[in-house]
């Protein structure tokens, strides 16, 4: 032995003898063999190749489902945010008679209390504000007749006034975030 080996503690060379068995455990266990003949190996062949088909199917299949969840997912999202315009705009569609109430009241207010007109405009501004908070948006009165944005419900001839020119807007019109939800009603130059 060498003077390293004769100076080294018995603790140390204990553990270096049970590090080596083990090692040597460990690759007799690795290397233990199994032999088969042609049939079971076929058998197993065949087995592996059904399990890795069923693997590969399994994983297709979650990929489906993952695939039809996220559609179903984007689906609803788009359903509910129609509901919820297609709730807005009944809404609003349910208030416009107010609105036109409004706008009669004010413009038949000859000798009326000053006090209680300028309620009556306020109240009129705010409802106007909340709702076009709501996206509601008034059609644009006066300029060319567009049957996108008004309904023609008379006709009048005008002089030094091109045809097809809105001469007056009967009944406000509406839109709800780029959809129509009420026409104007006009009356248009011959």
């Amino acid at each position: 032995m060498s003077k390293k080996a004769e100076g080294e503690t018995p603790v140390t060379q204990a553990g270096q003898e049970l590090e080596q068995q083990a090692v040597q455990e460990q690759s007799a266990g690795a290397q233990e063999l199994i032999e088969l003949s042609g049939e079971e190996f076929e058998q197993v062949k065949a087995h592996i190749e059904s399990l890795t088909q069923e693997r590969d199917e399994m994983k297709t299949l979650a990929q489906r489902v993952q695939a039809d969840f996220d559609n179903f997912r984007r689906r609803n999202a788009a359903v509910y945010a129609d509901a919820q315009e297609e709730g807005a705009r009944n809404v609003i569609k349910a208030l416009l008679p107010a609105l036109d109430t409004f706008d009669r009241a004010l413009e038949n207010a000859e000798g009326v209390d000053v006090a209680w007109l300028e309620g009556m405009e306020k109240v009129q501004r705010q409802l106007l504000e909340s709702l076009g908070k709501c996206g509601l948006r008034a059609v644009p009165e006066g300029g060319q007749f567009d049957p996108n944005l008004h309904e023609a419900v008379l006709q009048e001839e005008a002089e030094g006034v091109p045809s097809g020119q809105v001469l007056q807007t009967l009944q406000k019109g509406y839109q709800v975030n780029d959809r129509m939800i009420r026409h104007s009603m006009v009356k248009v130059a011959k």
